[in-house]
């Protein structure tokens, strides 16, 4: 007989409170019991006798409660099931890391196994969940974490976040204001006592004072350490096995695999000049569709030709996120674009007809670099034209990144080929909920047996549009 939901609450409510991170397992007082269910305390002495008879727990009588080899791992199973739905509705559903928990607390009781298991291949089978929570294995064992709290990690020294040990709704959005998500890189400058309080120093740079209670609610390890574990692994490590990169969907020649996150929008301005005295502008607007799967933006062009400067052809995309990055596999998310005659064709300002453009990016993590690369094909005039991109991008501080792009196209007019090599470097902050990135490259354009090099800006600014 399956085991009805209050039976499945009560096994892991006892598994979460007899098994607090950074102690031994223990037996759980049956007044916690009781006051973490909203019970009574005889309520509850009459269910967990109930389940001491199924052999599920053991019970000791004025002592606690403790879970039996089978009730762990029933719990496990149920945590499991809440973990990566959370996971699911925040990478798949767009939801906000702060709104999942209390969708997760129905759906792990009629969530099928068969579900699940579809769920876990397609987040590519990750470890933790959107708080930094370990999820079981299908066989409910759970990988054991280490860690120390901001009031016992060492002073001084670059530790990442990797766990929220609270679900509270504004808790939550405390942390994510502040960048202390899983996988933030913080440091501890000073603990007061006598004020219980924590002074954070954030991968920007930006200072803030934190009571010990959050604190003790933060579970880190030592950046070093983590780097260690990495070197010393012999398989590559995806995004799930490595601190995530604090700057993503900001390259410039070649596309990043990610959709906008929910309820964020971003706007992004370009500018090259040519050693000819030529230049060319863009300005780009992505905004999510009901979530992260979806995403519409457009882009206008701006560009010097024979006939003078102006608004050249804009573009309509749509993009789906088919693919988040897991384990086992890359970031894909597939764009399609219109192609609109808005430019003015007898000034050289655009084609003066409708086209369409197709790109398949693909994005995948390894430690501190990030690969990216494209294929695709654009389609005007009664021409396609190809193109295929890589680039490799280096994590050399938390806001500053080193780049390298590649591109080879095939040119509309006379259907020669078209390479563009582009070093280049972006670096940005956070404030608050939005974020600033600036990057330069020099692109360096090789066609018809020359070479022409160009001096690159960019900026971005991703900021919410709801809260």
């Amino acid at each position: 007989m399956l085991p009805s939901s209050t039976v499945e609450n009560y096994l892991k409510t006892i598994y979460l409170g007899s098994t607090s991170p950074g102690s031994a397992p223990h037996l759980l007082a049956m007044g916690q019991l009781a006051s973490t269910l909203g019970v009574t305390p005889g309520t509850a002495t009459t269910m967990v006798k109930t389940l001491a008879e199924s052999g599920l727990v053991k019970y000791e009588p004025y002592t606690g409660v403790a879970l039996t080899r089978a009730g762990e791992k029933l719990a496990a199973l149920v945590l499991r099931r809440h973990r990566l739905v959370e996971l699911f509705l925040v990478q798949v559903m767009g939801l906000r890391w702060d709104e999942v928990h209390e969708e997760a607390e129905l759906l792990e009781h009629v969530v099928s196994n068969r579900l699940i298991d579809r769920m876990d291949e397609m987040l590519g089978r990750p470890e933790v969940d959107p708080h930094g929570d370990p999820i079981p294995d299908a066989e409910g064992v759970v990988k054991p974490q280490s860690g120390q709290t901001l009031l016992t990690c060492p002073l001084h020294t670059r530790v990442i976040v990797r766990r929220v040990i609270d679900q509270d709704k504004m808790f939550l959005r405390f942390i994510e204001r502040n960048n202390l998500k899983p996988g933030e890189s913080i440091e501890v400058e000073d603990r007061d006592n006598a004020a219980d309080s924590v002074r954070v120093r954030g991968s920007d740079d930006r200072r803030i004072t934190i009571g010990t209670r959050a604190g003790s609610k933060l579970l880190v390890q030592i950046a070093r350490v983590i780097i260690l574990v990495m070197l010393a692994s012999s398989a590559v490590l995806a995004q799930n096995g490595a601190r995530p990169f604090e700057i993503t969907d900001n390259s410039f020649f070649v596309e990043e695999a990610f959709n906008q996150d929910a309820g964020v929008f971003q706007n992004i301005a370009t500018f090259r000049m040519s050693a000819r005295d030529e230049w060319d502008a863009s300005f780009t607007q992505e905004w999510p569709l009901f979530g992260q799967t979806h995403q519409i933006s457009y882009t206008i062009p701006f560009a010097t030709a024979t006939g003078g400067a102006g608004v050249g052809d804009a573009m309509i995309h749509y993009r789906i996120q088919l693919l988040t990055e897991g384990a086992r596999t890359p970031a894909f998310s597939p764009r399609i674009s219109l192609i609109v005659p808005s430019g003015n064709a007898d000034r050289g300002l655009g084609s003066g007809g409708t086209g369409w453009q197709v790109n398949l990016p693909f994005s995948e993590q390894a430690g501190d670099t990030y690969l990216h690369w494209n294929v695709g094909a654009t389609h005007l005039d009664g021409l396609l034209a190809p193109q295929a991109a890589a680039s490799a991008i280096w994590r050399a501080r938390p806001m500053l990144n080193l780049m390298l792009e590649t591109l080879i196209q095939r040119t509309m007019s006379r259907g020669k080929k078209r390479v563009t090599v582009s070093p280049g470097a972006r670096f940005g902050w956070n404030r608050g909920d939005a974020q600033v990135i600036v990057g330069v490259a020099a692109p360096v354009v090789w066609s018809d047996g020359s070479a022409l090099l160009s001096g690159f800006g960019y900026l971005s600014y991703e900021l919410p549009f709801n809260r």
